[in-house]
């Protein structure tokens, strides 16, 4: 999905404008505005719980947990947890970084009808691009591509429900999420070259499902 820019004033004057103001695509409202009006407060409840799941503060203190334990361990458990820790911390930061540059309102400041259904206002107002959760499944399931198959698939899936959770709970437009698993795996790959962790995509079990 692509988004439609609004240029600022300043922009439109000649001089750089930021941050820049980005709009959902109509795919986007049609997806928030049908969730609004279907959901109700037993499922938002349900998404807003396991979103934490995909959540920047738990994530870091799991990879910081998993590379204290792999400091014993053999050298490519090391080089696995030296890369979750700065695929982590790396996912983390841009996302903050990201907002400071576009300027974007959250599905559930838009909606009246959605909060009577239970959903809830999340993060600030204007912080809708993109999702930092998808951006950390997105790096996760990237990182995945290192393992057999049957794991990486389940954590294929984790990772993309996850994400859908930030568009149930009106977080983020669903271009949003796309756009941060997007990121997330493309910088997962990209710090590989720091951490040496694996290239490529195992292949160990895949004889299983022939």
């Amino acid at each position: 999905m692509f988004k439609i820019t609004r240029l600022s004033a300043k922009r439109l004057s000649g001089r750089p404008g930021f941050p820049v103001t980005v709009r959902p695509t109509r795919p986007d409202v049609v997806v928030a505005r049908a969730i609004a009006r279907n959901t109700a407060p037993a499922p938002e409840l349900l998404a807003r719980a396991l979103t934490w799941g995909a959540d920047e503060k738990v994530l870091l203190v799991l990879a910081a947990a998993g590379w204290l334990a792999s400091r014993g361990c053999a050298a490519p458990l090391r080089r696995a947890g030296n890369h979750a820790l700065l695929v982590t911390f790396a996912a983390s930061l841009l996302p903050h970084g990201l907002k400071l540059v576009f300027d974007q309102t959250r599905p559930d400041r838009r909606t009246v009808i959605g909060h009577v259904h239970g959903v809830p206002f999340s993060g600030k107002r204007k912080d809708a691009f993109p999702s930092g959760h998808a951006l950390h499944m997105g790096a996760l399931a990237s990182g995945a591509s290192a393992l057999p198959a049957r794991p990486r698939r389940a954590i294929l899936a984790i990772a993309a429900a996850l994400s859908l959770t930030r568009i149930v709970i009106l977080a983020h437009w669903a271009s949003d999420v796309v756009a941060g698993f997007a990121l997330g795996a493309v910088l997962e790959r990209a710090l590989r070259l720091w951490t040496a962790y694996p290239n490529g995509v195992s292949t160990e079990d895949d004889h299983a499902d022939s």
